[in-house]
């Protein structure tokens, strides 16, 4: 099954300047993990105006149908956070119900949980 990766593109972390910076942190994110999901046929990205998650910024969320929802936060843009991020939303891809083991979390994404959304009971 295929995950999604929605990153904020919006999204600007504390200090962020439009006279200093021609993209937002979240269009740095964006192209990050884009450029780290290159060839990963189980991972999915697009981007979104706003999560609303100011205040965690750079924020994404990772899902996929039926199972959890993850929203993660206060990520640097760049190589390595995009790198960590791949490789969580690869290990939800392949997880029955979405829950990634702790041992299992690359060391980019500990620390970065915002909130986990349950699934949708499905429709009777």
């Amino acid at each position: 099954m295929t995950t999604t990766i929605t990153v904020c593109e919006t999204c600007k972390r504390e200090g962020w300047s439009a006279e200093t910076q021609s993209q937002t942190d979240g269009e740095l994110l964006a192209e990050a993990v884009e450029a780290a999901a290159q060839g990963a046929s189980d991972v999915k990205i697009r981007r979104h105006a706003c999560l609303m998650g100011c205040n965690h910024g750079c924020n994404i969320a990772i899902q996929a149908e039926g199972k959890l929802t993850y929203v993660l936060g206060r990520f640097e843009p760049g190589a390595a956070a995009a790198e960590g991020i791949v490789e969580y939303a690869q290990k939800h891809a392949a997880s029955e119900k979405g829950q990634v083991p702790f041992r299992e979390w690359p060391k980019a994404v500990k620390g970065h949980f915002v909130s986990r959304i349950p699934t949708l009971p499905e429709s009777e």
